[in-house]
């Protein structure tokens, strides 16, 4: 089990859904880097369940940076933070304990991991885990902003009901922080909502599209072939549970233009060469050309549901049928949204270090950025 990715700055993520802590550590990060608990601690209140449509297992995640921040700034060493688990409740697993959940990872584990998996609520392949993965991405949002990097996600779909999109994506991304359900038109919030909800009294669930923009990445940044933009984000984003797709740009419909329609045409606009279209969602060969970098990523519903499936018994060896009980999400989609931002801020942060080596936010404030 691999559980670190990156190249010069690295997330290491650990911990089980059930066991004692999860955590996250974050290397090569830039020294002298200002890092408030208030940052984290709001992008982790982001993450969590909320109201009549999501899980009643409400973590209070009262995390700790055991190392790598000294006085509120980042020491240049790694930087090792801890959540503990405090709202468990193992006795619903210990029921289930033999009966694989369809659409989880419990059969697949115990086949790889001869049976010494946690399959406690997941164990290592739990959702849980992203809340480790907020608290890094907070860390490595912090470095972004000095160079004026911006990174925001909303819901664009969610059963079968859209948002709007991005406009004016600075004001939008803004505006995404202070809002606690993150879609950018709060009458397709109060639709969507209501769907979540119709699909809980249902013992059912929902999924969603997510919509990403990534503002003011300098051009020319991206390794092709294989470590280009695109390559080192959805390495990352496939990672995240319950994401099945990613696409960049106007991704799969642009199959359906013409190269006079998709080709993204230059100009010079206020001193600046920007494209007139995004089409290529600000990425071309792998490579940064300074528009935004946009991608949106597909969001399977909630394979925890109430109702009674198929499934097989691999302690008696026949089929069976379960119904799954426990506190869990009608909908992960729009609690994912906070996750791709913070995965985004540390591949982001890794791939800029690729280009202007590890103290990337003194270099690009010296004028590189565009």
């Amino acid at each position: 089990m691999r559980n670190t990715i990156g190249h010069n700055v690295s997330l290491t993520i650990f911990g089980e859904s059930h066991g004692k802590a999860i955590g996250a550590v974050l290397d090569g990060m830039p020294s002298g880097i200002r890092i408030e608990d208030k940052r984290v601690e709001e992008a982790l209140a982001k993450r969590r369940p909320r109201g009549t449509f999501s899980t009643s297992r409400v973590e209070k995640d009262e995390f700790e940076i055991v190392s790598g921040v000294f006085n509120g700034y980042t020491t240049g060493s790694p930087i090792c933070i801890v959540i503990p688990n405090k709202d468990v409740d193992d006795s619903v697993y210990e029921e289930m304990d033999g009966r694989m959940r369809p659409s989880h990872a419990d059969y697949t584990a115990h086949v790889k991991y001869k049976g010494f998996e946690d399959y406690r609520g997941g164990g290592h392949f739990s959702g849980r885990l992203t809340a480790a993965i907020v608290t890094a991405g907070a860390v490595a949002q912090a470095a972004l902003d000095e160079i004026e990097i911006k990174i925001g996600t909303h819901l664009s779909k969610c059963a079968g009901l859209s948002d709007r999109g991005f406009a004016d994506a600075e004001k939008d991304i803004d505006c995404l922080k202070n809002k606690d359900f993150p879609v950018l038109d709060d009458k397709a919030a109060e639709k969507i909502i209501k769907e979540i909800e119709k699909a809980k009294t249902n013992l059912d669930s929902v999924g969603g599209i997510s919509e990403t923009a990534v503002l003011n990445i300098p051009c020319g940044v991206g390794e092709p072939f294989f470590d280009s933009i695109e390559s080192q984000l959805s390495h990352a984003l496939f990672s995240i549970p319950a994401i099945k797709g990613v696409e960049f740009g106007a991704g799969f419909a642009i199959a359906d233009m013409t190269g006079s329609t998709a080709n993204d045409r230059f100009e010079y606009s206020d001193g600046r060469i920007v494209t007139k279209t995004n089409y290529s969602g600000g990425i071309n060969g792998g490579i940064s050309n300074g528009m935004p970098v946009t991608f949106r990523c597909a969001i399977k519903p909630t394979p925890s549901i109430g109702q009674k499936q198929d499934t097989i018994d691999i302690k008696k060896n026949e089929n069976a049928e379960l119904t799954i009980k426990g506190r869990h999400d009608p909908c992960i989609a729009h609690r994912v949204c906070p996750v791709i931002d913070a995965l985004t801020a540390v591949i982001v942060c890794d791939i800029l270090s690729q280009t202007y080596g590890l103290d990337f936010t003194r270099i690009i404030n010296r004028g590189d950025k565009k």
